[in-house]
């Protein structure tokens, strides 16, 4: 019975692994019920006589790691492992990184300053609750548009501050002016000025990059004009907490970054952890330029963006 069992387990594996049926074929060729055709396959491994490896063909993790780092003079890097090179598959698993990151590094009396947008979302969503004290989360830059598009703003740093205990310091207003001289004017009122230096007093600065481009976060908020949009898609590689650079990292119009409220990416550079979350080819460009202007210490990103960084 056992031999019969054997057998049976062997030729159901060799279906199954060597000429790719699906179980449901197995089964009706067999005559036996898909579940069995489960157990036998399970035997099989159990038994022995099917071996499974992986070939991880985007080489060890921590080599990349190690390379982006030496490259790029940073303080720490991750490289996390996505299943497929997307945008969307790289957000997934970066956004986890990026959550356990901090669950693991943020101590007692931390200011952490949060900047907006998709990915900023997706790891405040995977935040756990926090058994640290005395934490402050605030806003880097405003978060306030008249457009239809959600920049999931104020739930994340709300989700933040359910995470670390504490309550969120907002800062509401739009991200880009209409005028500068108006942005000075806020920028002077007293509860305004406190959320913009607790800002720059953060330790902790967690941030990704924009891309410059029309399906934008940023061209679709109805802050910029179509001349505006030309001229930095011309110029601009990307944005950080709204603040266009080229591709040195280097401001790309004092106009447009005259008119922005939030902080800058020189109040970046300054931080204990400066933390760049971001992934993906349309990414690129930004992520280069951001880690050229020395505006993050620590990256965060996947197996085919670390290799595009290096190449």
């Amino acid at each position: 019975m056992d031999s019969e069992k054997q057998q049976l387990s062997v030729e159901v594996a060799r279906l199954y692994y060597q000429s790719d049926y699906s179980q449901q074929q197995i089964a009706l060729q067999l005559g036996i019920s898909r579940p069995t055709i489960s157990r036998l396959l399970q035997y099989a491994k159990i038994k022995g006589y099917v071996k499974i490896s992986i070939i991880d063909p985007f080489d060890d993790l921590d080599k990349l790691a190690y390379e982006l780092k030496e490259k790029y003079e940073l303080n720490d890097v991750h490289v996390v492992f996505s299943p497929r090179d997307d945008y969307v598959s790289s957000r997934e698993y970066i956004s986890k990184e990026a959550a356990e990151y901090l669950q693991g590094t943020i101590k007692n009396g931390d200011i952490i300053g949060v900047s907006w947008g998709t990915t900023m979302y997706e790891v405040a969503k995977r935040l756990m609750p926090q058994s640290v004290k005395g934490i402050e989360v605030v806003q880097l830059k405003g978060g306030i548009s008249h457009s239809d598009v959600n920049t999931y703003a104020s739930e994340t740093i709300a989700l933040f501050a359910e995470a670390f205990k504490t309550v969120p310091r907002y800062l509401p207003l739009p991200v880009i002016f209409d005028n500068a001289i108006v942005k000075q004017m806020v920028e002077e009122d007293r509860h305004i000025k406190s959320t913009m230096e607790m800002g720059i007093q953060a330790n902790v600065a967690i941030f990704t990059v924009g891309t410059v481009r029309d399906g934008a976060l940023l061209f679709r908020l109805g802050y910029l004009n179509e001349k505006e949009k030309k001229i930095l898609m011309e110029k601009s590689v990307g944005d950080i907490c709204s603040r266009f650079f080229d591709e040195n990292g280097e401001i790309c119009d004092e106009q447009i970054n005259n008119r922005t409220i939030g902080i800058s990416i020189d109040e970046l550079k300054q931080k204990e952890k400066s933390i760049l979350v971001a992934g993906g080819k349309l990414k690129l460009k930004a992520i280069k330029g951001a880690l050229k202007a020395k505006s993050a210490n620590i990256l965060i990103t996947d197996q085919y963006t670390a290799k595009r960084l290096l190449e």
